[in-house]
C-alpha cells in the first residue's frame, strides 16, 4: 500500500519497473522505506482472510514495525490460502474475473498462470491445461486486466471491457501480456467445444472440467462426472447435487449460483 498504492500511477509504475530488475520483494520493501521516512504514517492494519474468504485476523502494527512483522503474517496467510482440490484439471471455467477479485483479475496461484504469460508456473498448484473466462465482474468497472491469462474467452467478456483503464493498469504494472486478447467465440458452447480437443485427449469423454464463479470463491465448485472417483476419496468435498451442464437457447451457460453455498458436481 505504501510502495504502490500511495504513489498512484507514477509511483506504481516506478515500483513495477524496479521489480522487473530487482524482484518484487526488494523493490517494494525499498520503496516502502522511502515512503515511511518522508510521510507521517501512524500504523498499518493487517487483515487476513481464511480459506472461505472470511476475515480471520486483524492486527494493528506501528509504522516502524510493519516490515519486520509482515513476513510472519504472510506465512500465516499462505497456510489459509485455498486451492483447487485436484492435482490437475483439463478445462477450468470461470464465470468472471475482475479487479475486485484479484489485482491480476484472477488469483494467479489458484489458476496457476503468470502475469507474463507463463503456464502452470507454481509447482505446488494444480496443473490446469486450459482456462475459459465467461465474463467480467460489474465491480471491476470495465477493467479487464487478467483476460490475457486465459486461453479462450466469450465475446460477452470483450464487450464488457473498458480498454482505457485496462491499458493503464496493465502497462503501469509492466504486464502487457495480462491484457492480450485470447481466442474468443460468441457462445459458451463454442468456446468449450473448440478448446476441449486441445488438451491432448483423443477421447473427449475423458476431458475433466472444473467450474468456479471466480478465483476468490472456492467453496462452491462444479466438477465433471469423470472426476467422481477422486471426489469420493476426498474428505473435504461433499456432493450435494448432480445436474447436466446445460446451455440455454443462445448456447450459453447460466452463472454458477448455488443458494446453499455448498459444492456441486456437474456432468
Amino acid at each position: 500500500m505504501t510502495a504502490i498504492g500511495l504513489g498512484k500511477v507514477e509511483g506504481a509504475a516506478a515500483a513495477h519497473r524496479a521489480a522487473r530488475r530487482h524482484g518484487y520483494e526488494e523493490a517494494i520493501s525499498a520503496a516502502a522505506r522511502v515512503v515511511r521516512s518522508r510521510v507521517k504514517l501512524l500504523a498499518g492494519v493487517a487483515l487476513l482472510e481464511d480459506p472461505h474468504h472470511r476475515l480471520a485476523r486483524v492486527e494493528v502494527i506501528p509504522a516502524g514495525e510493519i516490515e519486520a512483522r509482515e513476513p510472519a503474517l504472510l506465512a500465516q496467510a499462505r497456510t489459509w490460502m485455498p486451492s483447487l482440490p485436484f492435482p490437475d484439471i483439463d478445462v477450468l471455467v470461470l464465470d468472471e474475473i475482475g479487479k475486485n477479485i484479484s489485482g491480476a483479475g484472477m488469483d494467479t496461484k489458484v489458476v496457476n498462470r503468470g502475469v507474463y504469460g507463463q503456464y502452470n508456473p507454481w509447482p505446488d498448484a494444480p496443473i490446469i491445461e486450459r482456462i475459459f473466462i465467461r465474463g467480467l465482474s460489474n465491480l471491476s468497472y470495465g477493467n479487464g486486466v487478467g483476460l490475457g491469462m486465459a486461453d479462450v474467452v466469450s465475446d460477452r467478456l470483450l464487450d464488457m471491457i473498458d480498454w482505457h483503464p485496462t491499458r493503464i493498469n496493465s502497462l503501469t504494472a509492466s504486464t502487457p501480456a495480462a491484457i492480450r486478447t485470447p481466442v474468443h467465440f460468441r457462445t459458451d458452447r463454442e468456446c468449450l467445444e473448440r478448446f476441449a480437443p486441445t488438451v491432448g485427449k483423443t477421447d473427449l469423454r475423458q476431458v475433466t472440467y472444473g467450474w468456479l464463479r471466480n478465483s476468490l470463491e472456492l467453496d462452491v465448485i462444479a466438477l465433471s462426472e469423470n472426476l467422481r472417483p477422486q471426489i469420493d476419496k476426498n474428505p473435504i468435498l461433499e456432493v450435494i447435487a448432480t445436474h447436466p451442464m446445460e446451455f440455454d437457447s443462445h448456447g450459453n451457460l447460466p452463472d454458477l449460483l448455488v443458494p446453499t453455498g455448498e459444492p456441486v458436481a456437474a456432468h
